[in-house]
């Protein structure tokens, strides 16, 4: 890939051209940003990702246990609380790029989540915010009331608001902290993304053992309350490197130019298409005010054409093109950017399925290990969320090994120096959650089976004598499966999408991850129903119900998602080599953006 060409005066100057410090001033490159500044950064996700996947993880128990609420309302409520959590990083993008810029709502949205946690820990305190305790399915068991279940869910998604908000800014943020025109700084960059999973990974192991053994000992009023203090200490460690970032103008949403090239489209739609592509309103049409750069301009395609309207010059466009209304006519190579996520969609839809799997990790799995042998040795007992410890492990064994050993091999066999492309890897991600859901179904086959020869069928707080290690093929397997998906897709959606999309791309990203939890909330809605009155599936009393068969469809729907991902895939074009076959090289754009 070519590399962008600067000024000298900007690649040797003190001062960056594009960033500022916090007084508004051009920022000093020896003073500002740096490894420094994005390490207070790493600490503020740390504390999100602690904070995240150590309510989720638990929650389920919380739920049945505390709250008195079925199997299935409990795997419905954490999987709406991490997609909600997902999907308003969307919100969050918007709201960073168009109004207060990346470190404004870092701000804002941490306290949002500080305030959601602070109300969660005070409702595992206050005795009137919680139904009386009694035993599992006890006919003298109250659920919790309307109210109870108000403050609980508005502690949780006002923490998923927090949430969403902060994911969307902080890897982008910390990016902002290095130049990527100068070559040691975009080394730096690359460096600290690294740093960014990592820091990701030791929060969710703190979560998912730390944290969930004293849930489950000492109190979740402790282990919420930990939370609360992490965050206002990620928070002022935060703060008070501000005088020392470095901050990047506004560039606004790119939601606006997709909004704006489909509205512009359908006004002209009565228009007719010029047969030469080179007579429409392009960036070579458009005078640039000072020294603002032009968009590198993309070649003209021939699918979607309805939206090549939106780029019709007709008799009433003023001659002044640098004050056009983008509502009414948009440059050929914004419709052309806008055409690149829609062709984005179908991975984008086909890859929704493996989250979906990823969401039994923290349902569904849970309650299983809370009704097997937790032991090790005659004391020590593991809590049931901390199982998820093996998917976390997988996921940090599995990185090293395909950049070891996988990515040469698969370089050497497919002569492709990159190894397996970012669909290869969504694909291999997407083949390993279909053997988790039969590891899934057969490990609950065996459960029951030996919960019926115990005669155990009939008493929910029974311990089926069978070890608990039986299901750790099933998070092995889905751990893996996100290690080669999560950031196949990363590395798909971010490669793919335009220039000036990254954050939006992002967010993109992170939604699959959001509807894959919703789905997951869908299937389990639809799937009680239907069985609830005849031999539930999803029984409250796991050992009368079936859950294999809920296990045994997801495996079906995995293998028809696979297929319809393989068509998808095999249609899709990269935009290297669409821009190479028309002989044009992309601007180097430096390392892009974790999530």
């Amino acid at each position: 890939m070519q590399q962008m060409a600067l000024p000298e005066t900007h690649q040797g100057s003190k001062t960056l051209p594009d960033a500022w410090d916090f007084k508004g001033h051009p920022a000093h490159r020896s003073t500002t940003g740096g490894w420094t500044r994005a390490a207070m950064i790493l600490g503020v996700e740390a504390c999100e990702r602690l904070t995240t996947l150590g309510i989720a993880v638990n929650l389920v128990t919380y739920l049945t246990g505390t709250m008195h609420l079925g199997n299935a309302n409990s795997a419905n409520t954490v999987t709406n609380f991490l997609g909600t959590s997902f999907m308003l990083c969307l919100l969050g993008g918007f709201v960073a790029d168009t109004f207060l810029g990346r470190y404004r709502t870092i701000i804002m949205f941490v306290s949002v989540q500080a305030t959601g946690v602070a109300i969660l820990t005070i409702s595992t305190i206050i005795p009137a915010l919680q139904p009386p305790k009694c035993t599992l399915n006890s006919p003298s068991c109250v659920p919790a009331t309307a109210t109870q279940l108000t403050v609980l869910y508005g502690a949780l998604y006002l923490t998923a608001l927090g949430t969403g908000g902060l994911k969307s800014s902080v890897s982008g943020f910390g990016s902002d902290q290095f130049d990527d025109t100068d070559k040691e700084e975009r080394t730096q960059m690359t460096n600290f993304f690294d740093w960014f999973f990592f820091f990701i990974s030791i929060g969710s192991l703190a979560a998912v053992t730390v944290l969930v053994y004293i849930q489950d000992n000492l109190g979740r009023q402790w282990g919420y309350g930990i939370c609360v203090c992490a965050i206002v200490i990620g928070l002022v460690v935060f703060l008070y490197g501000t005088r020392w970032y470095r901050f990047k103008k506004l560039v606004g949403s790119p939601l606006t130019q997709i909004a704006a090239a489909f509205v512009a489209a359908w006004r002209r739609r009565h228009l007719e298409l010029p047969s030469d592509s080179s007579l429409l309103f392009n960036v070579d049409d458009v005078v640039s005010e000072g020294n603002e750069k032009k968009k590198q301009k993309l070649p003209h395609t021939k699918q979607f054409r309805f939206l090549d309207k939106a780029a019709i010059k007709d008799s009433e466009m003023s001659s002044d093109f640098t004050a056009m209304n983008k509502w009414y006519i948009s440059t050929l190579t914004d419709v052309e950017e806008v055409k690149l996520v829609i062709r984005m969609l179908p991975i984008w839809t086909t890859t929704i399925m493996f989250w979906t799997i990823y969401a039994q990790m923290t349902t569904f799995s849970v309650s299983q290990a809370t009704t097997m042998d937790r032991h090790i040795g005659k004391s020590f007992q593991i809590p049931p969320a901390s199982l998820t410890v093996f998917f976390v492990s997988s996921i940090l064994l599995t990185v090293p090994v395909y950049d070891r050993i996988i990515n040469p091999i698969a370089g050497k066999l497919l002569k492709n120096p990159q190894g397996l492309t970012p669909l290869q890897r969504i694909g291999v991600g997407l083949v390993l959650s279909i053997f988790a859901m039969v590891a899934a179904a057969l490990g609950e086959i065996k459960r029951l089976h030996v919960a019926q020869l115990h005669s155990l069928t009939n008493d929910p707080t029974a311990v089926v004598p069978l070890s608990v290690f039986w299901l750790v093929p099933q998070f092995l397997l889905v751990g893996s499966g996100e290690a080669f998906t999560y950031i196949g897709q990363l590395d798909f959606f971010l490669r793919e999408c335009p220039k000036g999309m990254k954050t939006m791309s992002t967010g993109l990203f992170l939604s699959t991850l959001s509807l894959g939890f919703f789905t997951s909330s869908i299937l389990v809605s639809v799937v009680h129903k239907l069985t609830w009155n005849k031999k539930p599936w999803l029984a409250d009393n796991l050992n009368q119900g079936r859950l294999y068969n809920f296990y045994w469809l997801l495996a079906v729907l995995s293998v028809v998602n696979l297929m319809l991902y393989l068509v998808s895939a095999k249609w899709y074009v990269y935009k290297e080599k669409r821009l190479a076959e028309v002989g044009i090289e992309l601007e180097e754009e430096g390392p892009t953006c974790h999530a």
